[in-house]
């Protein structure tokens, strides 16, 4: 199977905004999802949706049937004869839920193709299409699922968080994928009081334990590509210094608590420079985000590099993909709740890389979908690539850093 190669796209999306407000994004989400795909033509898609059914999941879950029947019938996927679904959407369960929904897709063209069985330590061929939801989501056993432990959450409270592994066999290539969501900037006002901030440490922590948990679980090793929303943010404190070199920090306090901070600039009559609360990140100058699609953001997006030794990831040339605004008239532009950052991110171990052909004509392709459109507070990422077959690759990345790397990120 060395000869043959499989095209490959790879898509993490919150899609939390487009169930709140299914009437308006629904459409257009799926429209320009499905134009991606009937440009890009992969074999084999595999799509990792964080926040099912939205934040308000207790009425939106139902509009997820919907989601996920427009996308079995429509034209555009057609030939797409095989769909395996898995849907967390029990919600009931705080304690399990974590509203992940991983998402695949095979090409009528691609015939040797497995899945595996967690339970019976083995392959099962891939026919039909299936979908995983309510009590068959919990039963089917090629899938494994994990809620992060309660003392992992900032505040030590209950969110949907977790991860969502498949492993797969593509042409006797084997290879894991992983739906990752991690956690959240609850307050821009503590994020920004030190770097890391004390989220970056929770996310750090909830990560290391993902990639601990694969290095010696009873499982063979192998390649892997982890993608979610790892919700990855700035260095708050670092983006505040920098846009306010020249400002002079004003604090409103109720009850000796900060609710805001109004930054005004000392050489003129009282401009404000910058905004921030707790929810509230609102500089006077958004061109800021769009000068080079924000390119000199990328220099506080630090909290990959602490796990670059085990992972790798593609050159980042596209905007931070959270927070977009929710208008439908706006595609471009950034809400004023959070700095903007690189959330959605598409990571692999370092061996993943020997499965991908590598052709300077056609090369991996990492960006963003929907650019022009609004696809709710997150902007869809993907990756494509051309899967080798046959390829067997051993070994795994290192489950801890080495004394040599640096600590901070």
């Amino acid at each position: 199977m060395a000869d043959k190669l499989a095209n490959v796209l790879l898509v993490t999306a919150n899609v939390g905004s487009i169930f709140e407000d299914p009437d308006k994004m629904l459409h257009t989400w799926l429209a320009e999802f499905l134009q991606s795909v009937q440009k890009l033509q992969p074999q084999f898609i595999a799509v990792h949706c964080q926040e099912m059914g939205g934040k308000n999941y207790r009425t939106s879950m139902k509009h997820v049937s919907t989601f996920t029947k427009s996308l079995i019938e429509s034209e555009e996927l057609k030939a797409y004869n095989r769909v395996r679904m898995f849907l967390d959407d029990n919600f009931e369960s705080q304690d399990t839920f974590t509203a992940l929904g991983s998402l695949y897709f095979i090409h009528e063209s691609l015939h040797n193709i497995f899945l595996y069985d967690f339970k019976a330590c083995k392959f099962r061929f891939v026919s039909g299409k299936e979908i995983y939801n309510n009590s068959r989501f919990t039963e089917a056993h090629t899938k494994e699922k994990e809620k992060f432990p309660l003392e992992f959450f900032p505040e030590t409270k209950w969110s949907r968080k977790g991860f969502l592994r498949t492993r797969w066999s593509i042409n006797d290539s084997i290879f894991d994928l992983v739906n990752i969501h991690l956690f959240h900037d609850a307050s821009n006002i503590i994020a920004a009081e030190t770097t890391p901030s004390v989220y970056s440490n929770h996310r750090r922590k909830a990560l290391e334990h993902v990639l601990q948990r694969f290095s010696t679980d009873k499982y063979d090793k192998v390649p892997v590509f982890i993608f979610g929303d790892f919700n990855f943010r700035l260095d708050l404190k670092g983006v505040i210094r920098s846009l306010c070199a020249k400002a002079t920090a004003e604090y409103e306090k109720v009850k000796d608590e900060i609710q805001k901070i109004t930054y005004v600039e000392n050489e003129s009559q009282g401009k404000t420079v910058l905004t921030l609360g707790k929810k509230m990140f609102s500089p006077s100058n958004t061109i800021i985000y769009k000068e080079s699609k924000g390119r000199w953001l990328r220099k506080y997006d630090r909290e990959f590099r602490y796990f670059a030794d085990r992972l790798h990831e593609f050159d980042i040339n596209f905007p931070p993909s959270y927070p977009y605004s929710e208008d439908v008239s706006e595609a471009y532009e950034y809400m004023a709740t959070r700095c903007p950052a690189w959330c959605d991110r598409i990571l692999m171990s370092h061996n993943a890389k020997e499965l991908m052909h590598k052709d300077d004509s056609h090369p991996s392709e990492y960006s963003v979908m929907g650019a022009d459109v609004c696809m709710g507070d997150h902007k869809p990422i993907y990756l494509t690539l051309n899967l080798i077959g046959g390829k067997v690759v051993k070994g795994e990345p290192p489950t801890k850093r080495r004394r040599s790397d640096p600590t901070s990120v």
